[in-house]
């Protein structure tokens, strides 16, 4: 486990790198939520390491992190999508030039803010993203067009959220349908916003729902990256 810079756009991007035991795995670029790269992510990107993934979490706000959830939304306004784009652009270069990655493309994993972000990079980037999974997704603005999206989706959307309606949920697969021709699979859990998030900020963590999810996204993971 290892902090690691990456040229991006010009400049030089910084995330945290997850390598598996055997040395070698797909490549998973692991997105963060609105708090910024905090100990949960890196403790998620250490666990898709030890499921056999080599596993990259870019740092879209520069090394600030937050609790607070006022401060974080303010992080989230004031962050481009455009250089988040490039930011996470660059770490599919990285992870696909990377001597550990096996895979021939990368899946993307993101949570809240990087749930949105995982169909914007996956959009972008076509045929370099072999599986795509967000996270109760959420965007600043309405998401960019997505016909250039070729991956599978898998998604997990709460269907007590109140950030990520289940209404809203099913509009955005209709439109990824729509849009690129992708049917994604969307599966709502009995739970609200970020229940996946150990750390539990908004008090919505379920521990039994997180689990189920978990298992689901490591499976359809291994089945597209090989």
């Amino acid at each position: 486990m290892q902090n690691v810079t990456f040229p991006s756009n010009g400049g030089t991007a910084h995330g945290y790198l997850a390598v598996p035991a055997s040395g070698t795995g797909p490549g998973l670029v692991v997105i963060q939520e609105w708090w910024g790269l905090t100990t949960h992510i890196k403790d998620v990107t250490d666990r898709f390491a030890a499921e056999g993934f080599v596993a990259l979490a870019p740092d879209l706000y520069g090394g600030t992190t937050t609790h607070d959830a006022d401060e974080a939304g303010t992080l989230m306004q004031e962050l481009p999508v455009g250089k988040a784009a490039q930011d996470l652009a660059g770490a599919v270069d990285f992870l696909l030039a990377h001597d550990a990655v096996t895979s021939s493309t990368v899946g993307a994993v993101g949570f809240c803010m990087g749930g949105g972000f995982v169909l914007v990079l996956a959009a972008q980037q076509g045929d370099k993203v072999g599986a795509a999974v967000p996270f109760y997704g959420v965007l600043k603005e309405d998401y960019p067009d997505l016909s250039g999206l070729t991956a599978p989706v898998l998604g997990h959307f709460g269907e007590e959220d109140a950030f990520t309606t289940p209404e809203a949920a099913r509009g955005l697969a209709e439109r990824i349908e729509k849009e690129s021709g992708v049917v994604p699979q969307f599966f709502f859990y009995p739970a609200g916003h970020a229940f996946f998030n150990d750390e539990n900020h908004l008090g919505t963590y379920d521990a039994e729902q997180a689990q189920l999810a978990w298992g689901r996204t490591t499976a359809f993971l291994h089945e597209h990256l090989g």
